[in-house]
């Protein structure tokens, strides 16, 4: 006899667990919906910011351009907590995923639960032996890659323009150094330690991005038909008809 059909003579799960599993996957929808609403915040925060700086440093013609120097070292912050919270976000997801593939999909499918594949060990396993299955690295290049990088090349940018032309374009090199510095730190000094934080951040991006978890993955080809949403646009196939034969 098949595992199959062995399956289904002896459900794999009682009507009573099939109850808790679907408690266990709220929760964990739950934890994950939570997860994802946190890294929205810490999002607003660096966005925020670096709106207070910019308002800051064009204000007047005599504003210094440093809070748009302090601002960059406070979206490192921001980056560094999002990176910390993605890394619980990718958990509690993963986990509602699994139970969404291996539990529901096959209910859905009219197959009724299965556990053939070993899918509620591995699961039971990742209970008991909790781990992150994303690194702090992986985590902020993605931020970086989605949101972070633009938040920085908006601080860059800004930083150079109110050092060349506000409030009047400079007229010679010397000028830039004069601007760029922060009290006895020369301007030369200031700008290879703003290249060499932006460089820091971009190389986390694109080393991550080669190592990116799911890289290697062969993409489907795009079908000609959106099935789901004709589904929900209640578009739904229709069985065949059998034909009937008039004697």
């Amino acid at each position: 006899m098949s595992d199959a059909s062995s399956q289904g003579a002896n459900p794999p799960f009682s009507a009573a667990d099939i109850g808790a599993l679907a408690q266990l996957y709220r929760g964990e929808l739950s934890r994950s919906t939570v997860a994802r609403t946190r890294l929205d915040t810490t999002t607003n925060w660096a966005v925020a910011t670096t709106g207070i700086a910019l308002t800051a440093t064009f204000s007047t013609n005599t504003a210094s351009p440093l809070p748009l120097v302090l601002v960059g070292l406070l979206v490192a912050v921001f980056l560094s907590t999002e990176a910390r919270r993605y890394q619980f976000f990718d958990f509690w997801r993963i986990r509602a995923h699994i139970l969404e593939v291996y539990f529901y999909g096959p209910i859905l499918r009219g197959e009724g639960p299965r556990t053939d594949n070993s899918w509620n060990q591995i699961l039971a396993n990742s209970y008991q032996n909790p781990g992150f299955h994303i690194s702090w690295l992986e985590a902020a290049g993605r931020r970086i890659r989605r949101n972070y990088g633009w938040i920085f090349v908006i601080q860059a940018t800004s930083y150079y323009c109110k050092l060349l032309i506000h409030p009047v374009p400079i007229p010679a090199i010397e000028d830039l150094w004069a601007r760029a510095s922060i009290g006895p730190v020369p301007g030369q000094v200031v700008l290879l330690a703003g290249l060499l934080f932006h460089s820091i951040w971009i190389i986390i991006a694109i080393v991550t991005l080669r190592s990116r978890r799911g890289a290697d993955r062969e993409r489907p080809p795009r079908p000609e038909r959106d099935a789901v949403l004709e589904l929900a646009q209640g578009k739904l196939p229709r069985p065949a008809t059998p034909s009937v034969r008039v004697p």
